[in-house]
């Protein structure tokens, strides 16, 4: 089957976008295979929101919009996949070979979505895939590389092939569901990839890990984040380092280790799924001795024969 003959959907939470959206809606409807159905949640906007997505879904039949009720602020994590579910569940999934959550605050190249099928035709264990995200640095202009790792798929573009979505039981909600996703695709043998590519490098209009309330509070978020996976606080303070020698210097790093400390002091709720949290700091650990990208390696040779016996 051809790329141009799959489909794939994107669902995307949203609230308040007024200020990026218009740039992001304009590189999808842009797209070389633009999306057969685009569920965009309007997760009470009290901006130029809903007039925008209006005008939008007048000019394009394929964007459907779907709107929640005014929770009177913001909310990330779990806040966002509940937005996400509210129009999944809206849906007949069974429609699509691949799903999208999406975020409207990107701007894409014009094969972003084209390439990404293409690559997962070409290897049917990838069951989640995205590019790279760039920043605009404000004082040069410069794109700045988010640094996500090879062995992810990025939060605010998670491709799916449908039944890798369904076999790992959809997002978590919780602040880390965009990273115990991908370690549940590597514990059923599927495989979670980016690629840094200029055809897959996009602009993410909001930087990772910033909030409403600022860099800071969005590290540390990420912190708790790393807490509730499981991850171990060897693995945390390593990470912290990598992240203090990269935009926003220092800052942003600490942030996030004082985000882990902070829970794991006040005694945090931590992730329920034992077998996985162990999957998970493993795989850590061999990540700090033999660098992520031969650990990542090595496990998805050995996760291979769980996926086959799966999917034979």
């Amino acid at each position: 089957m051809s790329v141009k003959e799959q489909k794939y959907v994107l669902v995307s939470p949203c609230r308040n976008e007024a200020d990026y959206m218009k740039l992001t809606l304009d590189s999808v409807v842009s797209q070389t295979v633009v999306p057969d159905l685009w569920v965009i949640v309007d997760d009470g906007s009290t901006d130029e929101t809903p007039q925008i997505l209006a005008d939008y879904a007048r000019e394009y039949p394929f964007i459907q919009i779907v709107t929640r009720e005014n929770r009177g602020h913001r909310s990330v994590g779990p806040g966002v996949i509940e937005a996400f579910y509210h129009g999944y569940d809206a849906i007949d999934v069974s429609q699509f070979d691949f799903i999208c959550k999406f975020d409207l605050d990107l701007d894409l190249p014009a094969k972003y979505f084209e390439i990404l099928i293409q690559r997962m035709n070409d290897n049917p264990r990838i069951g989640t895939c995205s590019g790279k995200a760039y920043f605009k640095d404000k004082k040069t202009d410069e794109l700045v590389s988010e640094k996500c790792g090879d062995e992810m798929s990025v939060g605010m573009t998670k491709f799916y092939r449908r039944g890798c979505f369904e076999d790992i039981g959809g997002f978590v909600r919780q602040v880390m569901w965009d990273g115990i996703d991908c370690h549940k695709c590597r514990q059923l043998g599927w495989i979670a990839v980016s690629w840094d590519e200029p055809e897959l490098r996009f602009i993410h209009l909001r930087p990772m890990g910033s909030s409403q309330q600022g860099i800071f509070t969005g590290r540390m978020r990420h912190g708790f984040g790393q807490y509730f996976m499981g991850t171990s606080l060897i693995y945390m303070t390593a990470s912290s380092v990598f992240r203090m020698l990269h935009p926003p210097y220092f800052i942003g790093g600490y942030a996030m280790w004082w985000g882990y400390v902070k829970s794991a002091l006040t005694r945090n709720p931590r992730f329920e799924d034992k077998v996985l949290v162990k999957f998970i700091r493993k795989y850590q650990i061999k990540c700090l001795f033999q660098g992520k990208a031969k650990a990542t390696e090595q496990l998805n040779k050995e996760q291979e024969q769980i996926w086959l016996e799966n999917h034979s």
